[in-house]
């Protein structure tokens, strides 16, 4: 693998993660919609997750091993959750049901939290990986000179 490839994975990997943090926005800016376009409650968004080998180049077939470990990230698509939605008694509420409940979205505000964070982190940890692949190519630069 070279530092290009190395480049193109840690990318893919902050492409995304910035997919999932806006998602888990959309789901915690909308965590009491109670009424969409298409009726009903908002639903909550799930990134899902591909890996993807790199593309081979001539560099790694010298390597096999090597080129079917290297894989990049990609997001064919964001699913909405099927989960049922919460149900809470609020007869004033003006999408109460004749028995005075409304529907809330699935969303579980303090999991989307914890996911918001976890995807933070990882961005923040891609950012130093491609931080630190500059620093290489920097430093591989100045060897000849």
């Amino acid at each position: 693998m070279n530092l290009f490839s190395a480049m193109e994975i840690a990318s893919s990997g902050l492409s995304a993660q910035r997919q999932r943090l806006n998602a888990l926005s959309s789901n915690l800016a909308n965590a009491r919609t109670t009424r969409t376009p298409e009726g009903g409650p908002y639903k909550r968004l799930d990134p899902i997750f591909q890996a993807v080998p790199v593309a081979t180049r001539f560099s790694d077939l010298v390597n096999e091993k090597a080129a079917q470990a290297a894989h990049v990230v990609t997001v064919p698509e964001i699913r909405q959750d099927q989960a049922p939605p919460q149900t809470l008694y609020d007869p004033n509420h003006p999408d109460a049901n004749e028995e005075g409940f409304i529907q809330l979205p699935n969303v579980n505000v303090v999991q989307e939290m914890v996911n918001l964070i976890t995807a933070s982190r990882s961005y923040e940890a891609g950012v130093n990986v491609m931080k630190t692949l500059g620093g290489m190519a920097r430093s591989a630069l100045t060897i000849g000179s």
